[in-house]
């Protein structure tokens, strides 16, 4: 949410902005309801002023004045319920409106109706290059009998898998080096509620307009599955007022993962790239309402992917996300996608985004300065390890030409010390 101050100052701004991530927004509207709220207000003070009044002079007039004042006391008391229902009214139909007023995007985000108008900013790597017919993740995880995806299907329906023995070693292995890597980088770790309530859905920018992705429980508990750790670790520190010496907040967790993939019917029904229900570890970052501070994290909880990706010798490259890609909370957004030779392109694993203050408004998020004021936090998230997209990844670039794959040396450790996994086909 922004601040409605700002909506009032800058209307083409906010307008601007809105139509720059293509989301519709009737600011006008929002501007005619809070002139009406904002014009009752005075009215209703004025009413509530002319009471007291009347309450003090009664004690002091005459039998013939006092049942003067009591039917101005009932004149004004029809008037004050009239206006406040009028505010009630006008409040009701400003709070939904103003909740779908996306964030203004940075300058810095690129012009675009889609990802396929995302800017590339750096690249990594080099895609290997076969000297043999290389396999795809499913031909090599099922070769291997790692990957099972027809059981899947029979137990939980289509875009799920099952995965086994050195596979299932190497997705924990992969959660564990991040956790681990973001835990000595001063990152605090947290097990965190994978159902919640609607509001924190509401607090981080999932409500509205992102329900159709998100697992609703039946009415008797009215929870959500999330589709990201971010949702309840940010959360944690809702409705608090933090003291700025406890900034910034570096947070990470572990979780799985759940999204029903609305809208993507018929697409990437292949392997792992679009699953139900996924593993990831991720991180959060809460600090103080600067913006130089804010985009010095953005770049901080991006090279943090970056680093992962790195030390398992995976090439990616990093976009910068278009206005029509980028989604209500978001000021920018960095996308890291990772080459897959199977997809003989670059998919997204990882996305770095910097929200200012409007997380924080949604959730109550404060923070108290060395004056004593207090101001909206600012909050930042970024994927560190998306299990089942790092999984193609590792398969499809690590493998060799007997079927078998190799692991990467900073992952050997979580892999007792293996090298080599499978069996030469």
């Amino acid at each position: 949410m922004i601040d409605i101050k700002r909506i009032r100052a800058e209307p083409d701004l906010v307008k601007a902005g809105c139509a720059k991530k293509r989301i519709e927004c009737d600011i006008d509207r929002i501007l005619e309801l809070d002139a009406t709220f904002l014009g009752l207000s005075p009215k209703i003070d004025e009413l509530r002023s002319q009471q007291k009044l009347g309450s003090k002079e009664m004690s002091k007039a005459t039998p013939e004045r006092r049942v003067e004042i009591l039917e101005e006391q009932r004149g004004l008391k029809e008037q004050l319920r009239a206006l406040e229902a009028e505010m009630t009214a006008c409040q009701e139909q400003l709070q939904p409106l103003l909740l779908t007023v996306p964030n203004l995007p940075a300058e810095a985000v690129p012009e675009g109706v889609d990802d396929q108008d995302n800017v590339e900013l750096k690249k990594w790597g080099t895609p290997r290059s076969f000297d043999f017919a290389p396999r795809d993740h499913v031909e090599i995880g099922e070769a291997q009998g790692w990957l099972d995806a027809e059981t899947a299907g029979r137990i939980a329906g289509s875009r799920n898998y099952i995965s086994m023995g050195e596979l299932a070693r190497l997705e924990h292995a992969v959660l564990r080096f991040a956790l681990d890597m973001m835990i000595d980088r001063g990152f605090s770790p947290a097990i965190v509620p994978v159902l919640v309530r609607a509001e924190p859905l509401w607090g981080t920018g999932y409500f509205p307009g992102g329900g159709d992705q998100i697992y609703h429980t039946d009415d008797r508990d009215d929870l959500y599955l999330v589709g990201t750790a971010e949702v309840p670790l940010t959360s944690i520190h809702a409705e608090k007022i933090h003291d700025i010496k406890n900034l910034p907040i570096k947070l990470v967790a572990h979780s799985t993962c759940y999204r029903r993939e609305a809208g993507t019917y018929g697409k990437d029904t292949r392997g792992l790239y679009r699953v139900h229900q996924f593993q990831k570890v991720e991180q959060v970052v809460i600090d103080i309402s600067d913006e130089k501070r804010s985009l010095e994290h953005h770049h901080m909880i991006l090279q943090n992917a970056e680093d992962l990706l790195q030390a398992f010798d995976l090439p990616y490259r990093v976009v910068n996300v278009c206005g029509g890609d980028l989604g209500a909370p978001q000021v920018q957004k960095f996308d890291v996608e990772t080459w897959m030779p199977s997809r003989d392109g670059y998919g997204e694993t990882h996305s770095a985004s910097r929200f200012h203050e409007y997380q924080a408004r949604r959730l109550k998020m404060r923070y108290r300065d060395k004056e004593g004021k207090v101001h909206f936090c600012h909050t930042l998230n970024n994927t560190v390890a998306a299990s089942s997209r790092i999984l193609i990844a590792l398969l499809e670039n690590h493998q060799l030409e007997d079927g078998r794959v190799a692991i990467p040396e900073p992952l050997r450790k979580h892999m007792g010390g293996l090298e080599v996994i499978g069996k030469s086909l």
